[in-house]
């Protein structure tokens, strides 16, 4: 394979038979030309991207230690979860880490509102963005906040091959957020983030809604539906005040036997919190 482009020490554009690709690997254009041939051995990835250009743009306004450093946690995140990501990655999050650690440099720190949620519904591309803070600290001696390891795991889950659009990921999210902070409201109590009834609850939302964008729901029988309105009351009817909300906001519909589920969910998280004055 020859050399047609250089892009930065570590990226270069090849000629393998007819098709160009895109060779990347640690010095892989160190003390090359044009029309050189590459070292097979320093490839670390090779790969053809529909969006090329895109990619050299990328590469030619941001510094190479900033692709390095992508380039590190997106073989991380690959090793930690099984699994190959969608090859937009490689420009979807070199931008974003790129214009993060610019940021931080400057002083400037974004809040990542859904940290709380995210941690729970994302565990472990969480992990890898924990790790990943920690590798630019090792490497930049830039300390990033907790908030900018929230931001790294949706791109790493949305870049999964069943990942889903980075967009609905942040609207779904959004929207069990705000389901989580009408039950508090409506049950008057403070939730500690290390409750297992509260991921538990958290986890059954983000699946509901997943559930309700391919038309399926859990079913129920009417005798445990009517039994569970009995004997919990106050958590039926906080599901039911938040099942209208979403109905409202987001013109999202709840089954009815989805809110049964729902209540046991409440009830369980209920008897595990602290109520407030």
């Amino acid at each position: 394979m020859k050399i047609i482009k250089i892009l930065n020490n570590n990226a270069v554009i090849v000629m393998d038979g007819q098709q160009e690709k895109i060779a990347v690997g640690a010095g892989i254009a160190f003390n090359k030309t044009k029309n050189d041939v590459v070292n097979i051995h320093k490839i670390e990835k090779l790969f053809v991207m529909k969006e090329n250009d895109k990619l050299q743009q990328l590469l030619s306004r941001i510094p190479e230690e900033h692709f390095t450093i992508s380039n590190d946690i997106i073989t991380y995140a690959e090793k930690h979860l099984g699994t190959k990501l969608n090859e937009r990655i490689h420009i979807v999050l070199t931008d974003h880490l790129s214009f993060a650690i610019e940021r931080e440099r400057e002083g400037i720190q974004l809040k990542n509102k859904l940290l709380h949620e995210i941690k729970i519904l994302y565990k472990r591309e969480f992990e890898i963005g924990l790790w990943a803070i920690q590798h630019i600290k090792d490497t930049l001696y830039i300390d990033m906040p907790v908030d900018e390891a929230a931001f790294i795991a949706l791109h790493i889950h949305t870049m999964k091959l069943q990942g889903g659009d980075l967009r609905q990921t942040v609207k779904q999210t959004t929207i069990v957020r705000d389901m989580i902070q009408m039950i508090k409201e409506c049950l008057n109590i403070t939730i500690e983030e290390e409750d297992l009834s509260y991921q538990r609850l958290i986890t059954h939302l983000r699946f509901a809604l997943d559930r309700l964008s391919h038309y399926e729901h859990h079913t129920m029988d009417e005798e445990m539906l009517e039994m569970i309105k009995k004997k919990f009351p106050l958590p039926y009817n906080c599901a039911a005040k938040v099942a209208k909300d979403l109905s409202l906001v987001h013109g999202i519909e709840l089954p009815e036997q989805e809110l049964g589920y729902i209540t046991l969910h409440i009830e369980r998280l209920r008897e595990n919190s602290t109520f407030n004055k």
